[in-house]
């Protein structure tokens, strides 16, 4: 029997919405245990993973530019070149914490309740110019981005366990995988809305009348 999805709570209830997509690519307590388990792997390597992860925003301007604003709540830093310090700096050191701890949680939640769901929302939200700073509104391009190069991250990581047998690393990679599309709908939901609200659209009209295989 086919299954009722009401659209409207899909886009209002975030319960709802999360329930349907694990339904759908089968994201369940099995894969909650599983993401638990890789705690005591994935925590001494954090560090690791989190400068990989700047360094790799580091690689474009374009995403570097992001570091050197007056972020809210750094209007009042002076930079200090003569320490090393600098604005740029504090603010990185500042959100490779904040990655840290978004990371601990996942891996260390064991009930996905309203209140953790909220919290991945609120990671996306963060990131648009809706989630309380006027100064941070990050390009969806740039995120989809981050999250390939984070997953591979964990891949690598993943794979690379001489210990772990080759069936637990595929159930694994498949947990790792759905749950970064999970965090992906929660970033999509975010700017959509922004997009909405806008009442914009960069995609020009195309006529469908004829076959593009003709």
């Amino acid at each position: 029997m086919t299954e009722h999805i009401d659209k409207t709570r899909l886009n209002n209830d975030l319960n709802y919405r999360f329930n349907y997509i694990s339904k759908f690519i089968d994201f369940n307590q099995d894969d909650i245990k599983i993401l638990n388990t890789l705690a005591p792997i994935i925590f001494p390597l954090l560090p690791t993973i989190v400068e990989t992860v700047y360094k790799k925003l580091y690689t474009y301007d374009i995403t570097k530019d992001y570091f050197l604003i007056h972020h809210d709540g750094f209007e009042q830093f002076s930079p200090n070149k003569d320490h090393g310090i600098t604005l740029d700096s504090v603010q990185v050191d500042y959100r490779k914490d904040m990655l840290s701890i978004f990371l601990t949680h996942v891996f260390t939640q064991t009930d996905w309740n309203d209140t953790f769901l909220q919290y991945l929302s609120r990671v996306g939200e963060i990131h648009t110019n809706k989630g309380g700073s006027a100064s941070i509104n990050v390009d969806y391009i740039h995120i989809n981005a981050l999250l390939c190069t984070l997953e591979n991250i964990f891949i690598d990581t993943i794979w690379n366990i001489e210990n772990m047998e080759l069936k637990k690393k595929r159930e694994t990679l498949k947990t790792l995988n759905k749950f970064f599309w999970i965090q992906n709908d929660f970033f999509t939901m975010q700017y959509g809305i922004s997009l909405k609200d806008k009442q914009i659209s960069i995609v020009p009209k195309i006529n469908f009348s004829n076959c593009f295989f003709r």
